[in-house]
């Protein structure tokens, strides 16, 4: 960010998380479980789609995205269906926190 680098990680997931207006605790709970829970790394013997972020102890690196909740209308982007910035504020850094109980606080960036 303006030259600067905020973060980064070694082996593991890179999140763009795109917030909508409707977006809950409950769907926050489900992205937790679902990103932590995600079989898309390959086991000891090879067998792809094996095994998940935990299983491997590999790092999660989460960006907020709000591009993410664009509908175009044209040739015009609209983004009224994400939050604002405020409430997206909070809802992420819930997010991090959920993310941190829930596997390593050190991994997660």
């Amino acid at each position: 960010v303006g030259g600067e680098q905020i973060s980064s990680i070694g082996r593991g997931l890179c999140v763009l998380l795109g917030i909508s207006l409707e977006d809950t605790q409950r769907e926050l709970e489900h992205m937790v479980r679902k990103i932590l829970n995600l079989r898309v790394f390959e086991d000891e013997s090879g067998r792809h789609w094996s095994k998940n972020v935990m299983d491997k102890q590999y790092e999660v690196l989460c960006v907020s995205q709000f591009t993410l909740q664009c509908i175009l209308k044209g040739n015009k982007p609209d983004y009224h269906m994400a939050m604002p910035t405020e409430q997206a504020e909070c809802f992420y850094n819930n997010f991090l926190e959920q993310l941190r109980k829930a596997y390593k606080p050190e991994l997660i960036k």
